[in-house]
């Protein structure tokens, strides 16, 4: 089986950059995964768009944005993302894509 992948995009400066790894690191070993995290920064709007970025910061999970209300947007742009009231994910939401990138392999 290949490897999920996991994605956080973000841009220089972001608060809730560092947080979100360290979140996505600790979803994973609770899981019991042993998956890299990648992080792509993002630096213009161009990047926004060529990634379909929508604010720092955003997780994926084999390309697919944890917020499965998120998957359809298209307001890609060099923003701050919130997450209800807060700039972090719940962990909760995290651990969902997890396991449905693993279901989805399986």
């Amino acid at each position: 089986m290949d490897e999920l992948v996991i994605e956080i995009l973000f841009f220089e400066g972001c608060p809730n950059h560092g947080p979100s790894v360290d979140l996505a690191r600790a979803a994973l070993r609770e899981l019991g995964l042993a998956v890299p995290v990648r992080e792509i920064e993002i630096s213009t709007d161009e990047d926004a768009r060529r990634h379909r970025f929508l604010g720092s910061p955003s997780i994926r999970v084999d390309g697919e944005d944890i917020e499965p209300e998120a998957r359809d947007r298209a307001d890609y742009a060099m923003s701050c993302r919130i997450y209800g009231s807060s700039g972090l994910p719940p962990k909760d939401l995290l651990v969902a894509a997890l396991r449905e990138g693993v279901r989805n392999r399986g």
